[in-house]
């Protein structure tokens, strides 16, 4: 049913058949996208989104939207605020790491000797103590998606965690690298 009226559509136009889109459409997402606050050089790939979803959509076999401009707008603006929760998590992930320096300057072989020292520590813990701490500090998840993904209770993966921040801050005391 959307094929149909995109095809007609978009043969009135002379567009290629396949582009779920049209250029209204796809101007009316980039001006939601920058209007949302996502920079220029990202409103391609958000355009992308959106067609992508529509065309999952339709493959998966559920009615096409009604008014595919005014679907793909709100798509559009759940991109732009999920660009900008993105952003932010980066950038608490950085506050983060930068709160475990210590105080002063370091240098480029200080940071280098921590890094090091953490990817030892990291190494002689139990795999699934590093799962969930890889998990919750660099891909920065909170306990209640760790748990989903690994399939166990939130419980254990806060003991999990517990028990290897405790063993890694014993770890970098040890070799006297904090």
């Amino acid at each position: 049913m959307l094929r149909g009226r995109i095809r007609r559509g978009r043969q009135a136009h002379g567009a290629a058949e396949d582009d779920p889109l049209d250029p209204a459409q796809e101007r009316r997402v980039r001006a939601v996208l920058a209007l949302g606050g996502v920079p220029q050089a990202d409103l391609p790939d958000g355009v992308q989104q959106v067609r992508l979803r529509l065309l999952e959509r339709t493959a998966g076999g559920r009615e096409a939207p009604r008014d595919v401009s005014a679907w793909a707008a709100v798509v559009a603006s759940n991109l732009a605020m999920d660009w900008h929760r993105a952003r932010r998590r980066q950038e608490r992930l950085g506050e983060r790491l930068a709160a475990l320096r210590p105080a002063g300057p370091t240098t480029d072989e200080e940071s280098r000797l921590l890094s090091l020292a953490v990817a030892r520590g990291l190494d002689g813990l139990p795999d699934a103590q590093r799962q969930v701490v890889v998990l919750r500090f660099y891909a920065d998840l909170p306990v209640r998606s760790i748990a989903e993904r690994l399939g166990v209770p939130e419980g254990t993966v806060k003991s999990r965690l517990h028990t290897a921040v405790r063993a890694l801050r014993a770890r970098l005391h040890e070799d006297e690298v904090v």
